[in-house]
C-alpha cells in the first residue's frame, strides 16, 4: 500500500459531495459506495469505489443467461395475484455465487472488464466489501490482474470474517490495505494486538472509525483510518486530531505490542518501525483511554519494561501533553522513544586470568549473616549444622570439608562434609568454648574418589579395561611424586603393590578400591581447584542469652511502705519469692543517683513535691553519675551483698545501661564537649513524641570532644559494673545511639568478657532492631507486646523463625514494661494476663515480666499505654499475695520451661491447625525427636471458644486414625488421643492447655 495512503474518507451516501476544502483536513482518497458492480456513474475526482462484487442487478443479462451462477431473491413490493399468462416483473436482487468454481469461470471476465472500465473512467481504487463471502483465490486474481494494468491502483479488502487460509492467499496478491471496523472493547483486551499481528503481514490495517466517540482511540490500533464523512460536520476537532495521530503512527508501521492487561483504564500499545521489536530504531508509545471519564496516566515509563527491547526516555509528540496530565475520555496520547545503544565493555580479563579463577562454585553457606559480615548467634555446647551448595562442570567427583576454630587460636578442627541431593553438602561443628568462633567450607575436585566411583561402576558392569587399572596406578604415582617423608614412602609402597597386582585384574581391582589406599590417597590429595568460603563468625554465648526468665522490679519499692525508700537489703528479702516463681534473672532499672533539675513528679508531672523520688532514668546528680549508686539504695558493699545473695538463690542481677543524663549530671560540667549546646548556652531536653523528658538530656556521640573520650568512658562504665558482678545489661533505647558505637563497644567488652549479655530495648523499625542484633546485642525486645491476634502472632513468630533473623536475632518476649501497659491487658482482666503469660513463656526461650504483672495490674492513664501512678515516678509497694494473682501460672510456666528443652528456644515453633480464629495452636518439637510439646491458647479473654484441631500424627509416622500418648502438663494426668481430628473448648477461666505427646505407651 502506498505510504501516502493514511486516511480514506467514506462519503457513505451515493449523492454526498466532497467536504469543503480545509488546509487542516487532508484525505488521501475518498470512498464512494457503488450500489452495484455495473453502475454507470463514476464519481469525479480521486475516488475509491466501495464495491460488493456479489451484488448484480436482477435484470442483468448475465443473470438471465447464467441463472445457476446467481442466488436470486424477488422483493415483495408487488404482491398482486400472479397471472400465469404474463411473465413476472424483474423486481428483486441477484447475488453472484463467487465461492462456486463454475460461477467464477462465468463471471470473472465480465467483472474484470467492468472494473477496468471504472478505472479508466476515473476510479483510483476499490474497496471490496464482504470479502469473506468471495473465494480468496478469485479475489486475489482480480487484484493481480487490475495491478497489471494500473500498478498504483489502491485496493482495500474488508477483513471481517477472513480465515487464515484466505489471508495467506490474499497475501500473495498484496492488497493495499485491510479494512477493520473499530470496537472500543478492542482496547481493553488483546483482540486488537492479535488482529494486527494476524493482518499486518498481509497488508496495512485500516481502522474504520465509529460515528460517535473514541475517534482518536481508534487510531492507536491500525496503520490508517477510514473516516465517515458525517464526523466532519459533528466533530471537526476530533477528526483533525485523529488525522494527526494517523500520520504520526505511519512512522511506526512495524510490530505492535500491548503493554497493559485486560480491563486497564489507560491502555498502552507500542508501535515500532521494525517487524521485530528488538531491531527497532524508534517506536511510539500509544496511551488510549478506553473509558468515558478522564484517567491519570501514572508511571508510563515503566510500561517499557514489558517491551522486550531497550528504549530511552519518552517524549510527547509535537504539542502533546506530558505524562503528568490526565488523559481525557476516549483520548489518545502519543510519545516517541528511541532504541538505546547497548553497554559495551572492554575485555574484562584475558583467558589466562579466567582460567585461574575458581572452577568450582561454593555458595549458600548456612548458617550465615550477610556473607560472614556479622556473627551467627548460638550458645556454648551447641552443635551447629552447616550446609553449603558446591558444584562444578561435568560429572567430576567433589569433596568438601568443614573447618572451624576459636578466634583466639590458630588450630583448625575439621570434618568431611556429607553429600546431599541437589549439590548440597552438610557437616556439623560443636562450640565447646564460650566466645567468638569462625568456620569455613572448602570444596575441591576429588580425582581419586572420582576414579574409585567410576572404576567400581565399570567393574559392576563388566566393562573395565586394562587402561582403567593403569589410570588408578598413574594417580598413585602422581600422588607419590608430590608427597614427602613417610607419606611418600607409603605411596611408593602402594605403587609397587599395584604394579605387582596389575597382571591379575581381580587382585588389582581389590587393591585399587581398598579403603586403606583411599585413606592414604586422601592424605596426599592436593585438592585441585580448591575453593574456600569466606569465614563466618559464630558467637558462642552462654545459655542465658537464648533461654532465661526475667523479672523486673524497682529496688526503691521493695521497702513495703510508700513512706520509705527501698534498699538493696530490702531486695534481698524478696529473692525467695522471685526464685520460687522460677525466674533466673532479676533486672533493675537504673540504680544511679537521680537528678534534681526538672525532676518529675507522680504521673510524669512537672511539679514534684520535695519528697518525690523522680525518674531513675534522669541519671546524675551531685552524688555522682553512671558510675555511682543512688545513696538511698545503699553502697557498693551493699550491692555486692545483694549480688552474692542473688547467686545463692540461683538469680543473676541485670541492670539498666541508659546513656542519658540529668541536667545536673557531673559530665555536663566536666565534659561539656560531650554534649550539643544551643547558641544561647542552653540544652535541648530529650523527646520521643509525644513523650517529653524534661529531666533528661542526651550526649552527642560526635560532639567536639566525644571521640574517643565519651566512647571510652561509656565502655569503661560497662567494665566497671562487670567488675562489680554484673554480666547482663538491658540497654535503654539503643536505636537512638550510633551503630558503630555499639559494634565497637560490645565487641570490645565481649572480647574480654564473652559471658556478657546485652538486651536491646529497641521498640523501633524492624531493620534497626535486626541491625542492632547483628552488631552485637544478644537479645531484643520485640513487637510481641502488641501482637494479640492469631494471624499476627503466627506471622510474627514465623518471620522470626524462618527468615534471615533466625540466625542472629533472639526475641525477648516481655509481657509488659514500666513504659508499656498494653491495651489488651487494660481490658482483659485476669484471663488476659494468663493468656499473655503462656504465650510469652512458650513462644520464646526469653520471657520477661515487670513486677505487678503477676498481680494483674492494669490501671492506665486515660487513652494511654502507660500505667496510672507509674512506678517510674513514685514508690509503689505491693501486696504480692493479693487475691486474684497469677503467681501459680507463672510458676508452672517457668517450671515447664526448665524441664523441657523444647521450650528453651523460639526456633522450633511450628503452628498447626485449629479451626477457630480465636484459638492459637502450636508445637515445640523436642530436640531428640522423641516427643513434642503442644500449646493451645484461647486468645479471647471474655468468651469461651471451641475448635476442632489436628493432631500432628504425621510427624511421628502415625496414620490419621492412629493413637498417640498424651501428658497434660498443666493438670498432670495422662491419656491417649485416637485419630487426627480432635475437639476442645477453652473457657476464659482456663484459657490454655499444654500437652506433651509422644508415640508409645506413655508421653
Amino acid at each position: 500500500m502506498p505510504s501516502k495512503l493514511i486516511c480514506l474518507l467514506d462519503l457513505v451516501r451515493p449523492d454526498a459531495a466532497m467536504p469543503p476544502a480545509d488546509a487542516t483536513l487532508a484525505f488521501d482518497a475518498y470512498i464512494r459506495p457503488l450500489p452495484s458492480l455495473f453502475a454507470e456513474a463514476v464519481p469525479a475526482g480521486k475516488a475509491i469505489l466501495a464495491v460488493d462484487l456479489r451484488r448484480v442487478p436482477f435484470d442483468h443479462d448475465l443473470v438471465a443467461a447464467h441463472p445457476r451462477a446467481f442466488a436470486t431473491r424477488r422483493d415483495g413490493a408487488n404482491e398482486a395475484p400472479l397471472d400465469p399468462r404474463r411473465a413476472m416483473p424483474p423486481v428483486g436482487s441477484a447475488w453472484a455465487r463467487l465461492r462456486d468454481a463454475g460461477a467464477q469461470d462465468i463471471l470473472y471476465a465480465p467483472m474484470l472488464a467492468r472494473l477496468r472500465r471504472l478505472g479508466e473512467a476515473g476510479a483510483t481504487g476499490f474497496r471490496f466489501l464482504a470479502a469473506h463471502a468471495i473465494d480468496a483465490a478469485f479475489l486475489s486474481r482480480l487484484i493481480v490482474d487490475l495491478r497489471a494494468d494500473a500498478p498504483d491502483i489502491v485496493i482495500v479488502v474488508d477483513a471481517a470474517g477472513l480465515d487464515d487460509r484466505a489471508l495467506q492467499t490474499l497475501a500473495r496478491a498484496r492488497p493495499s490495505g485491510l479494512a477493520v471496523a473499530f470496537d472500543p472493547g478492542d482496547l481493553r483486551s488483546g483482540v486488537a494486538v492479535h488482529r494486527y499481528a494476524r493482518l499486518r503481514p498481509v497488508a496495512p490495517v485500516l481502522i474504520e472509525l465509529p460515528l460517535g466517540g473514541a475517534i482518536s482511540a481508534a487510531t492507536a490500533i491500525g496503520d490508517g483510518v477510514i473516516l465517515p464523512a458525517d464526523l466532519i460536520e459533528n466533530d471537526r476537532d476530533g477528526v483533525r486530531e485523529a488525522l494527526a495521530h494517523a500520520r504520526v503512527l505511519a512512522e511506526a508501521s512495524g510490530a505492535m505490542l500491548r503493554l497493559t492487561g485486560d480491563g486497564a483504564s489507560v491502555n498502552a500499545f507500542l508501535r515500532t518501525d521494525a517487524n521485530d521489536v528488538r531491531q527497532a530504531d524508534h517506536a511510539l508509545l500509544i496511551l488510549a483511554n478506553g473509558t468515558a471519564i478522564p484517567q491519570p496516566i501514572g508511571d508510563a515509563s515503566r510500561l517499557l519494561e514489558h517491551a522486550g527491547a531497550a528504549f530511552g526516555a519518552l517524549e510527547p509528540i509535537e504539542g502533546g501533553a506530558g505524562l503528568s496530565v490526565p488523559l481525557a475520555a476516549h483520548a489518545v496520547r502519543l510519545f516517541r522513544t528511541r532504541g538505546t545503544e547497548p553497554v559495551l565493555l572492554a575485555e574484562i580479563q584475558d583467558a589466562s586470568a579466567a582460567a585461574a579463577s575458581p572452577r568450582l562454585v561454593l555458595e549458600n553457606v548456612a548458617p550465615g549473616v550477610e556473607g560472614g559480615g556479622f556473627a551467627v548467634k548460638r550458645v556454648v555446647g551447641e552443635r551447629v549444622a552447616v550446609e553449603a551448595v558446591i558444584f562444578a562442570d561435568g560429572h567430576e567427583q567433589l569433596a568438601a570439608e568443614l573447618r572451624w576454630r576459636a578466634s583466639d587460636g590458630d588450630d583448625w578442627q575439621a570434618m568431611r562434609m556429607a553429600s546431599l541431593p541437589n549439590d548440597r553438602w552438610s557437616g556439623e561443628l560443636t562450640l565447646d568454648r564460650l566466645g567468638r568462633h569462625e568456620f569455613v567450607v572448602e570444596g575441591w575436585l576429588d580425582r581419586f574418589g572420582g576414579f574409585r566411583r567410576d572404576f567400581g561402576k565399570k567393574l559392576d558392569a563388566g566393562v573395565a579395561q586394562p587402561v582403567d587399572h593403569a589410570e588408578g596406578l598413574a594417580l598413585i604415582r602422581t600422588a607419590a611424586a608430590r608427597s614427602t617423608g613417610d607419606l611418600r614412602a607409603a605411596l611408593i609402597d602402594w605403587t609397587d603393590r599395584a604394579k605387582d597386582a596389575a597382571a591379575d585384574p581381580d587382585r588389582s581391582a581389590e587393591l585399587l578400591l581398598s579403603a586403606e589406599l583411599a585413606a592414604v590417597m586422601d592424605r596426599a590429595d592436593d585438592r585441585p581447584h580448591s575453593i574456600v568460603s569466606l569465614p563466618q563468625a559464630v558467637d558462642a554465648e552462654r545459655l542465658q542469652a537464648r533461654f532465661s526468665s526475667w523479672y523486673e522490679l524497682f529496688p526503691r519499692s521493695m521497702s513495703g511502705s510508700k513512706d520509705r525508700h527501698g534498699t538493696f537489703s530490702d531486695v534481698i528479702d524478696h529473692l525467695p519469692r522471685i526464685r520460687d516463681m522460677g525466674f533466673d534473672t532479676l533486672y533493675f532499672p537504673p540504680i544511679h543517683p537521680i537528678g534534681s533539675t526538672n525532676r518529675k513528679g507522680p504521673n510524669n508531672t512537672l511539679t514534684p513535691a520535695p519528697h518525690d523520688v523522680g525518674s531513675p532514668y534522669a541519671i546524675g546528680s551531685a552524688d555522682g553519675g553512671h558510675d555511682a549508686i543512688h545513696p538511698e539504695l545503699g553502697t557498693f558493699d551493699d550491692f555486692a551483698t545483694l549480688i552474692a545473695a542473688a547467686r545463692d538463690h540461683g538469680l543473676e542481677i541485670a541492670i539498666d545501661f541508659a546513656i542519658q543524663c540529668a541536667p545536673d549530671h557531673p559530665w555536663l560540667k566536666d565534659h561539656p564537649g560531650w554534649f550539643a549546646w544551643r547558641p544561647d548556652g542552653s540544652m535541648k531536653y530529650a523527646e520521643n513524641p509525644p513523650k517529653k523528658y524534661q529531666d533528661i538530656v542526651n550526649v552527642d556521640f560526635y560532639g567536639p570532644d566525644a571521640v574517643p573520650g565519651l566512647w571510652l568512658a561509656l565502655r569503661d562504665l560497662v567494665l566497671l559494673w562487670i567488675a562489680h558482678g554484673v554480666k547482663t545489661f538491658r540497654v535503654d533505647n539503643p536505636h537512638t545511639k550510633p551503630l558503630p558505637f555499639w559494634a565497637w563497644m560490645i565487641g570490645d567488652v565481649r572480647a574480654k568478657h564473652p559471658d556478657a549479655i546485652f538486651l536491646a530495648e529497641a521498640f523501633t523499625r524492624p531493620n534497626m532492631m535486626y541491625r542492632l542484633a547483628k552488631v552485637g546485642f544478644s537479645q531484643s525486645y520485640t513487637y510481641f507486646t502488641w501482637r494479640d491476634g492469631k494471624q499476627e502472632l503466627t506471622d510474627y513468630v514465623t518471620e522470626l523463625t524462618t527468615t534471615a533473623p533466625k540466625e542472629f536475632y533472639r526475641p525477648h518476649f516481655f509481657v509488659n514494661t514500666p513504659d508499656i501497659n498494653p491495651p489488651y491487658l487494660q481490658t482483659s482482666g485476669r484471663p488476659g494476663f494468663r493468656i499473655r503469660a503462656v504465650l510469652a513463656a512458650t513462644l520464646s526461650g526469653l520471657f520477661g515480666v515487670y513486677s505487678g504483672f503477676e498481680l494483674c495490674e492494669s490501671a492506665a492513664l486515660p487513652g494511654r499505654e502507660e500505667y496510672l501512678d507509674s512506678e517510674k515516678y513514685e514508690i509503689r509497694p505491693r501486696d504480692y499475695d493479693a487475691p486474684g494473682n497469677i503467681v501459680a501460672d507463672i510458676t508452672l510456666l517457668n517450671r515447664l520451661r526448665r524441664a523441657h528443652p523444647a521450650l528453651q528456644t523460639h526456633l522450633n515453633t511450628r503452628f498447626f491447625t485449629a479451626y477457630n480464629d480465636s484459638i492459637i495452636y502450636y508445637a515445640r518439637p523436642e530436640p531428640d525427636g522423641t516427643g513434642m510439646i503442644l500449646v493451645m491458647v484461647n486468645l479471647d479473654p471474655h468468651h469461651a471458644q471451641e475448635a476442632s484441631f489436628e493432631l500432628p500424627l504425621w510427624e511421628f509416622g502415625i496414620p490419621d486414625d492412629g493413637r498417640i500418648a498424651v501428658h497434660d502438663l498443666v493438670g498432670g494426668y495422662r491419656f491417649d488421643w485416637h485419630g487426627k481430628t480432635q475437639w476442645i473448648r477453652l473457657d476464659p477461666s482456663e484459657p490454655y492447655r499444654i500437652w506433651r505427646i509422644a508415640p508409645g505407651e506413655t508421653a
